[in-house]
């Protein structure tokens, strides 16, 4: 894969192909397996939740989708075309950025230079800053202030301000609501959904299942490398105990 065309988010219908599609797809690190033969559909402006425990895989799967992985089987597609082999930096040109666990904002750099790194994609300083203070007021205040110094809360608004400075088609997030408190998830939520109804389509990867489910559009359980079962919210939400069984052999 080569190259960085646009991706032009996909129309939603029975005939359009999902924004973002994996199709039988295995993933190893080394000689270890860790995927396999994982399908799954991210429709235009769905929110699909990832959910399962620690080790099933959750991830990986994120990783593939966004070119930090190589898929070494199976189908990555992307608006209906195939990019097996893309690389993280053509992914995010073709409109996929991943926010990784942890949120990767940069501890020893303010929040103003975290927010220069996004510059690299296209945008001004001057438009990255406006746009993230405008949607985290919370950020100007501290702009000066080194990210690591931060709450959590205020480390995910910076790595998402960071994020959509790339225009993204599909947003990939990894364990939202690691180390946050209960009231930051359900704000940072609500900013999820705020950015699907400005038209981007999200894949949440998440351990903590019902903190996820109010917002999406479809959720699928992942075990062992596996898909296990997909369906609606309600239809998930049913069966979580029996789903979250089992042990725990890959990440």
């Amino acid at each position: 894969m080569s190259g960085t065309e646009v991706l032009a988010p996909a129309v939603v219908g029975p005939t359009t192909a999902p924004v973002l599609e994996l199709a039988g797809v295995t993933a190893a690190y080394g000689p270890i397996e860790v995927l396999h033969g994982v399908d799954l559909q991210v429709g235009a402006g769905q929110v699909v939740a990832l959910l399962g425990p620690n080790g099933g895989g959750k991830s990986t799967t994120l990783k593939v989708a966004a070119g930090l992985v190589p898929a070494t089987a199976g189908d990555v597609r992307y608006a209906g075309r195939s990019v097996n082999g893309v690389t993280a930096q053509e992914a995010a040109a073709l409109g996929v950025c991943m926010i990784p666990e942890g949120r990767g904002v940069f501890a020893n750099l303010t929040v103003r230079e975290n927010l220069w790194l996004a510059t690299g994609t296209g945008p001004s300083r001057t438009a990255v800053e406006e746009a993230a203070f405008a949607r985290f007021p919370i950020l100007a205040d501290r702009r000066n202030q080194l990210a690591g110094s931060m709450s959590g809360g205020e480390q995910q608004m910076l790595a998402l301000s960071r994020a959509l400075a790339s225009d993204p088609v599909v947003l990939l997030l990894d364990e939202l609501s690691m180390g946050l408190a209960p009231m930051i998830v359900t704000e940072m939520y609500e900013t999820v959904s705020r950015l699907v109804e400005e038209g981007i389509s999200v894949l949440v990867a998440e351990q903590f299942a019902r903190t996820v489910l109010p917002i999406a559009d479809l959720a699928a359980v992942m075990l062992h490398g596996r898909i296990t079962a997909v369906g609606t919210p309600a239809d998930i939400a049913a069966d979580l105990e029996t789903a979250y069984l089992g042990g725990q052999d890959s990440r």
